[in-house]
């Protein structure tokens, strides 16, 4: 297939690059500076942690977004917040045909299209202020997407697997068409495990279950999954947390297939591994905090949910990313007098 992977420079989107050419698809990756002049010149590298050497991919590198073309897939793997600049560019790639896997973690824009009952069409707008995506792109061009593994960028070019090789993937109205049953098939000729599932909504909770609590712990205690969920005031702050998007999730019809305590011992199986946040915050970038956090926080003013835990982490966590973004990505504050 003709694939275009939108923030293929990135960890998640690098690694699938890598995956999906070697594979035999035809890859373009979007990417900017550094980062695109070093797969110009040496290609894509993944590191895989049982693998000798590199697997290294020759795949073709852009920077603008129109200069991809019409794919038969876009692989969306930017952050949530920065769906939103790239939005009409975006539209403009995407044919009747294309279709499109938005890989944001977090309530996705889409969430309430195609899904029937009191909410249908309702839009986030903590994640797409005055719907300008889901105006945008036609619904049925989507396929949902729940991304698990972790990896991380190493250096400009060349992504690190950390474990996990799972992308779900699901219709937004759950049929079993042929389309998603092909990209299936793709996902899994490139290494992954990709079931198709009849419910993309309640898989998307389960991972922003462990996204919303462990994210933003880490990026104001700079600890890790493992660190988190073994220091029991962290790990008692997560089970509250979840406790409450729980409530929420259930009000929308989702069913959760594992309980709460599964989920953060899941999450303290994957060792001494920094969230995604952690890591942003550390490189100073935007953290997502309105995709795991915020938008969990408007479901439950919607649904009639009192939500203190989350408002809490959510609001402390909110002015770290201001006070970091204000000093250009520095974690030290100015020198003051003493109080």
């Amino acid at each position: 297939m003709k694939i275009c992977v939108i923030g293929g420079g990135g960890a998640i989107g690098g690694y699938l690059a890598v995956m999906l050419a070697r594979a035999g698809n035809d890859v373009t990756v979007v990417a900017r500076g550094a980062t695109l002049a070093a797969i110009k010149e040496r290609g894509l590298a993944l590191i895989m942690n049982d693998q000798p050497e590199p697997l290294v991919a020759q795949v073709k590198a852009v920077e603008k977004i129109a200069d991809a073309g019409i794919s038969d897939v876009v692989i969306l793997a930017v952050k949530a917040h920065q769906v939103d600049p790239i939005i009409h560019d975006l539209a403009a790639i995407i044919g009747p045909e294309t279709i499109l896997i938005p890989m944001q973690n977090g309530i996705p824009w889409w969430y309430f299209q195609k899904l029937g009952g009191d909410y249908q069409d309702h839009s986030v707008e903590t994640v797409d202020p005055g719907g300008v995506a889901k105006l945008a792109i036609n619904p049925n061009n989507i396929i949902g997407c729940v991304v698990y593994p972790a990896t991380f960028t190493q250096a400009p070019g060349v992504i690190r697997h950390v474990e996990g090789n799972r992308f779900p993937l699901g219709e937004l109205d759950g049929k079993p068409t042929d389309r998603i049953q092909k990209i299936s098939e793709m996902m899994t000729a490139a290494g992954f495990k990709s079931p198709i599932l009849e419910d993309i909504r309640s898989e998307i909770w389960l991972k922003l279950w462990g996204n919303m609590t462990f994210n933003p712990i880490s990026s104001l205690t700079h600890g890790t999954l493992e660190g988190i969920c073994q220091h029991p005031l962290t790990k008692e702050l997560a089970r509250n947390m979840m406790a409450e998007a729980q409530t929420i999730a259930e009000k929308l019809g989702v069913t959760f297939r594992v309980d709460i305590e599964r989920r953060i011992a899941g999450a303290e199986k994957v060792g001494k591994h920094k969230t995604s946040m952690l890591q942003d915050l550390e490189a100073g970038r935007s953290l997502e905090v309105d995709a795991l956090l915020g938008s969990v926080i408007e479901l439950g003013k919607i649904t009639d949910t009192p939500t203190p835990c989350l408002n809490t982490v959510f609001a402390l966590t909110k002015y770290l990313d201001e006070n970091v973004q204000a000093s250009k990505g520095s974690l030290a504050l100015p020198s003051v007098s003493g109080y």
